[in-house]
């Protein structure tokens, strides 16, 4: 007795093979599409705090909440340093609003009025902010590229694109 198998019983191995080629692409193009909408969701839900620094201007409009933590960037207002102690009380200005710091610590060698610098920490009540760190800029023709292309937009900063941060 003979026993005739058909073609359709048993399949090709050329066949199956595909079909595990298929299922591997279909799993690579799953996993690909869920890390690309994973990355779209964190950057849509990170779109506000992806900003280096805002202004003083900025804050006022934003309407930021007291207790935000953020950093605050400008130019140091001229005749504004005032220290006591270790405390240094500054205001921070894009000519156009001003914002009064506090700073406890010591400060960059070269703060001074009318540099530029950008300040973390966080939102009084009373409007004023609160600073953990003191960044100034670190030489006589340095303006951070974000600071001055705000201060431009905004028609406040005439200083020399050559001393811009690139």
């Amino acid at each position: 007795m003979t026993i005739e198998a058909s073609p359709s019983a048993f399949p090709s191995p050329r066949r199956r093979g595909s079909t595990r080629k298929r299922r591997r692409l279909a799993l690579f193009a799953l996993v690909g599409l869920v890390l690309a909408a994973a990355t779209a969701l964190v950057l849509t839900a990170l779109d506000d705090t992806i900003v280096f620094f805002r202004t003083p201007s900025e804050i006022a409009q934003r309407g930021e909440v007291p207790g935000t933590r953020l950093r605050l960037g400008g130019l140091v207002k001229a005749g504004s340093i005032v220290q006591d102690g270790a405390t240094v009380r500054f205001a921070v200005t894009d000519n156009a609003r001003d914002m009064p710091v506090t700073y406890k610590g010591l400060l960059p060698d070269l703060f001074r009025e009318g540099q530029g610098v950008v300040s973390e920490g966080v939102l009084q009540a009373d409007g004023s902010f609160l600073a953990d760190t003191v960044l100034a800029k670190h030489d006589e023709n340095y303006m951070p590229k974000d600071v001055a292309d705000r201060m431009k937009a905004q028609g406040l900063w005439k200083g020399d694109d050559a001393g811009a941060a690139k």
